[in-house]
């Protein structure tokens, strides 16, 4: 049975208020007339369907209750995908929807729509060791339902890991491979590539996908699994941006490690992103000198403070004498809980319209986490790595976000970071002097690899045709990607129009000479002067042009032949992935 949607806590200041709307007191009228006016569907195979309420992390794309299942099988997912050709509906699945871009529904979706969510989280979590290619140290077959805190925990319960994982350990592993998510790593200056790890995305962990595909000689949707460097399919597979159903899938692993991660909130925002030779570069705090010593790098910028919290992880197979063992993931309970202070001040941002506090939320999100690390003697941990990389609950502040990826050489990242970091500082400056305030959270940025084929442990093995850090064909010099993303409590006045100017400027300044920025699939990206994935020019010449023209068309044309009838689709994914 279908679990009641949980109720509003503190938590409820960082949802917006179009999505309290959505889900607030019209939600029962809309999804009584809803029923209404469409019958429950009759499924096949016994299965039963429900009414469930979609929101997505930001609470900006919500449904008040759509049709639901939860297939217990890929047979059972086959058959849905050939009764709903026939009977016009799409199908969505559902993971735990911790996304932003309307990869899954989109807004604005009717209440009547023939959209039918497939649940995954319900009964397609199995997990077990599989036979790794020669050279690896272990892979693991699972099903796309489970979590990746639950799936890293039993890879590390057979001496496994990874490199890479996003910080919220309940995605699923559907979610995450159709968007090809990432963590944060690049190789430390002597640190050699380990087998069985990736700096890529997990996407580039793939050895072997399951999925409903169609079958055009039995003219039927069915299961069909294929092979890293002998499918193409796969190669599509792997990113497919929800323009698919992957239902189980085999990834490589390498040996689990044991890391240490350190915080700081004493380097100056000036010194951290200072332009390479510059004289506020010469003390050694840069992001990049950081980059260099350990690899794994990450800085929260809260707007308008000047001092970032740094994480710094690095490959500790013996603990440190100053770091505190840690035991389990989520380490930073002022982070994952909402204080009360903070929670308030947000409730008046949102409940007062009160967005000239942003400098002061800011300020007391910085004091928090600088008080909040001391006092949790957090600064310095260390433990199994997915321990460490795991950090962000559901229950932390819900923002919306922007997000890209910008290709560029190692020993340029400094130069982007700098030029990155100080445009938006301009432009958020010069706002304010307007007394506008779009941006009151963080800006966050990461540096990860590329989806190296010689990552992979087969013979033949591509990157994903549409992940995101695919290496581009014209540019082999670019070899790893800066991560940013610019957040802000969901209704923000003017936060699109910011975001806007944002996105030109990277498109701008990154256009494949000394960079090349790319859209993060998962997040907010397209901005028009009011909405996201909304200008038409980004969504239909921009994106295409920074995969390269051959390459998107290969991965387009894939995507329609495995699935001819838009099963697998929504109105957004039509737009974007014509062939």
């Amino acid at each position: 049975m279908p679990t009641s949607p949980e109720l509003p806590s503190r938590r409820g200041v960082l949802r917006t208020a179009a999505a309290a709307g959505a889900l607030g007191l019209t939600a029962h009228a809309a999804t009584a007339r809803a029923a209404a006016e469409i019958p429950a569907p009759a499924l096949p195979g016994g299965l039963h369907p429900y009414r469930s309420p979609y929101l997505n992390w930001a609470g900006e794309i919500a449904h008040p209750g759509l049709w639901t299942c939860a297939p217990s099988d890929g047979q059972q997912i086959a058959d849905l995908a050939n009764w709903a050709r026939a009977a016009g509906w799409r199908l969505r699945a559902r993971g735990k929807a911790h996304t932003w871009s309307p990869l899954t529904i989109t807004p604005g979706t009717d209440v009547d729509a023939r959209v039918l969510l497939v649940d995954t989280t319900t009964h397609l979590t199995a997990t077990e060791l599989a036979t790794p290619p020669a050279g690896v140290p272990g892979a693991v077959h699972a099903q796309t339902g489970v979590t990746l805190e639950a799936l890293l925990g039993f890879l590390a319960d057979h001496g496994l890991g990874v490199t890479n994982t996003p910080a919220p350990g309940e995605l699923t592993l559907g979610g995450t491979l159709a968007i090809d998510a990432h963590g944060t790593s690049v190789p430390a200056e002597g640190e050699a590539a380990r087998p069985g790890h990736t700096y890529g995305s997990l996407s580039n962990l793939v050895l072997e996908l399951t999925a409903v595909v169609w079958d055009a000689a039995s003219g039927r949707y069915v299961l069909r699994t294929f092979t890293r460097g002998a499918d193409a399919a796969c190669d599509v597979l792997a990113a497919h941006l929800g323009r698919g159903f992957v239902v189980e899938a085999v990834l490589q692993a390498g040996e689990e490690s044991a890391m240490r991660c350190v915080s700081r909130v004493d380097v100056p925002a000036d010194e951290l992103f200072a332009a390479p030779g510059s004289e506020a570069a010469a003390g050694g705090c840069t992001f990049a000198d950081f980059l260099a010593t350990a690899g794994r790098v990450e800085t929260i910028w809260f707007a308008f403070t000047d001092r970032p919290w740094l994480k710094v992880w690095s490959l500790s197979p013996q603990r440190p004498a100053t770091s505190r063992p840690v035991t389990g993931p989520y380490n930073y309970p002022f982070s994952d809980s909402v204080p009360t202070v903070v929670s308030r001040l947000a409730g008046r941002l949102v409940a007062d319209a009160a967005w000239y506090l942003a400098p002061e939320l800011g300020a007391l999100q910085y004091t928090v986490a600088a008080s909040g690390l001391t006092a949790t003697l957090s600064k310095d941990l260390w433990g199994a790595s997915h321990h460490l990389m795991f950090y962000l609950r559901p229950t932390t502040l819900r923002e919306t976000a922007n997000g890209y990826a910008i290709l560029t050489r190692r020993a340029d990242v400094q130069r982007v970071i700098s030029e990155f970091a100080g445009f938006y500082r301009e432009r958020l400056a010069a706002w304010a002097r307007n007394g506008r305030f779009p941006v009151n959270g963080q800006v966050e940025i990461r540096v990860g690899g590329l989806d190296q084929p010689v990552d992979v442990a087969v013979p033949g093995a591509r990157p994903p045709l549409l992940s995101v850090v695919r290496p581009h064909q014209d540019h082999p010099e670019f070899d790893c990607a800066v991560w940013v993303d610019v957040l802000t409590l969901p209704g923000t006045p003017g936060a699109p129009e910011f975001y806007r100017e944002l996105e030109r400027f990277c498109l701008a300044a990154f256009d494949g000479g000394h960079a090349l920025v790319r859209v993060e699939w998962s997040k907010g990206w397209g901005y028009t002067d009011t909405a996201a994935w909304a200008d038409r020019e980004v969504i239909h010449s921009v994106v295409p042009a920074s995969f390269g023209t051959a390459q998107w068309a290969e991965g387009t044309r894939l995507l329609h032949e495995l699935d001819p009838h838009g099963v697998f689709g929504n109105t957004f994914l039509d737009a974007l992935l014509a062939p």
